[in-house]
Order: C-alpha cells, then structure tokens, then sequence
C-alpha cells in the first residue's frame, strides 16, 4: 500500500481579496437579430468567458477581436459593447463583479484586458457552468459555493503571467476617480467643461461622477468648476482692469450675464461693486 499525505500550509496569502470582491450576476448570452451593440458602462467589473463564435470588443476609439476562449474584463465605468460576427454568432457567460480592477494583459490598456487562451481555458469552463448550475438550482448556501467558485476562477486567471488584478474597496475606487476630475478642474477650469467631458475623463458614467463627487468633496463637479472660476476672477476683478466681457471668455463663461448671475449668487454681490469694494479698500 502506498499513501501520499500534503499538509496544507496555514500561513499561504491568499491573492483573491475576499472582503472586497463580490459576485453580483452572471449571464449567458448569444449573438441574434435582436442584438444591440450600443456602448454602456456597468458599476461593477464584468469578466466575460468566450464559449463559442467569433466578434470584436468595442472600447470608443478600438476595436479588439474576440474568440473562443478568450476571456476579457472590463473595469467598472468602462464603456464597451460585443459585436457578434453574424457567420459565427458569439456566445459568452458574463459575470459581474465588484471590487475587481484589471491592470494588464495580452491586449490590455484603456480599462479592459483580455486572455488570448492556447490552452487550459476548459478548467476555467467547467468551473464556470458548476457556478451557473448552482445559481439556476438555488440549493441552500448556492450564494456561498458561488462565491467561491468565481474566487477559484479569478486564482486561475491571475496565475497567468501576463494577467493582473487588484481588489479596490468601493470608497477607495470612489476616492480615486473623484480625484482625478480634481485635479483635471484644477488645471484646466478655463476651458469649456461639461459633465460629459469630466466623467469621460474618469472613465465614468456622469450619474455616477456626480453622486460620487458630492459625496466625497460635500459639492457636485459643475458647482466645483463654478467655485474654481469665481475665485480666479475674484483675482482678475481686484488687480486688473479687464472689462468683464473679457474675463467672462477667458474663464469659461457662456456669456458675461451668466458670469455676473453666478458670481452674485456666489459671493453675494455683482462683479462690478466687488470691483469697486476692493478698490475703496486699497485706498484706505
């Protein structure tokens, strides 16, 4: 008789970080007529498993091919679409996930990566349809076996040379694309800023940007760009004398009764008598 015996190591790190990460929905989809391939953004990460069909991956500005076998995440707020090839109808399973963030891979960049599998995508399979089987069945504790399933599939794809993916806390994250449209306010409150063009710059939905911008700075992105240009011609008005007209332009404003409108509602009197107020003090 012979007895092979492998003790478990105790202190192993685990790389999947499961406070963060959640499974949130999985889906099945196939390619057919009633197809819309319009570009979308999801809260969470979507990691798609390619079971048959060939189409592309479309980011604004790219298109990447995708096949059988591939696997691609995409990182939250990202927008994308799948467009099906109509000879070789693509078919995938799709899993949201919060709290997953890709870095790098064969083709990755611009808030996606993608696995281009030679081999060994049928153990990532079969994991995936034991998670389907145990969602469609709903037995008790399936919301755990789940769980854990889409962390042994994650484990398999990170060990991947090429692939990597960090665990972002939901406030972090939050924190983090708040900061980056800042700092882009802060460098360029000059220039004609939209909503639109700050949650492009984020790689955000404009919904989602302004809930988070409120929440993390107690004032939504349109009111900080509003504050940034008033205290900049607070300046202009008090150590120059540029016609209003001209610092309106300079500073973004759509018009010089829009700049005067936001500048009493801001500080309580129009750009004119703050002009001459900071004047009669300079005399005294």
């Amino acid at each position: 008789m012979s007895t092979s015996r492998y003790i478990l190591d105790p202190l192993a790190v685990n790389p999947v970080d499961r406070s963060v990460t959640k499974l949130l929905y999985v889906s099945v989809a196939r390619y057919s007529p009633e197809w819309h391939s319009t570009l979308h953004t999801h809260p969470c990460a979507e990691v798609f498993f390619v079971t048959g069909g060939f189409g592309y991956l479309r980011i604004p500005g790219r298109s990447v091919p995708i096949a059988t076998g591939d696997v691609i995440i995409v990182n939250s707020n990202i927008e994308h679409t799948e467009i099906s090839s109509e000879e070789q109808p693509l078919e995938y399973i799709v899993m949201g996930v919060d709290g997953l963030e890709a870095i790098t891979g064969d083709d990755g960049g611009d808030g996606y990566s993608i696995i281009h599998f030679q081999s060994g995508s049928d153990q990532i399979l079969f994991y995936l349809r034991c998670l389907l089987k145990e969602i469609e069945t709903r037995l008790p504790g399936y919301n755990t076996i789940c769980q854990d399933l889409l962390e042994v599939v994650l484990l398999l794809l990170m060990r991947r040379s090429e692939f990597t993916v960090t665990f972002v806390p939901a406030a972090r994250k939050s924190s983090k694309e708040c900061a980056v449209v800042r700092r882009y306010i802060d460098n360029h409150f000059k220039e004609s800023l939209t909503l639109d063009d700050l949650a492009r710059i984020a790689h955000v939905s404009k919904y989602y940007l302004a809930h988070a911008f409120t929440r993390e700075y107690g004032t939504s992105p349109i009111n900080y760009l509003l504050s940034c240009r008033i205290r900049e011609s607070r300046y202009l008005l008090s150590e120059t004398g540029m016609p209003l007209s001209q610092i309106s332009g300079m500073l973004g404003f759509s018009s010089p009764s829009y700049f005067s409108q936001s500048f009493r509602r801001i500080e309580g009197l129009s750009p004119m008598e703050y002009r001459r107020q900071c004047r009669e003090e300079k005399k005294d």
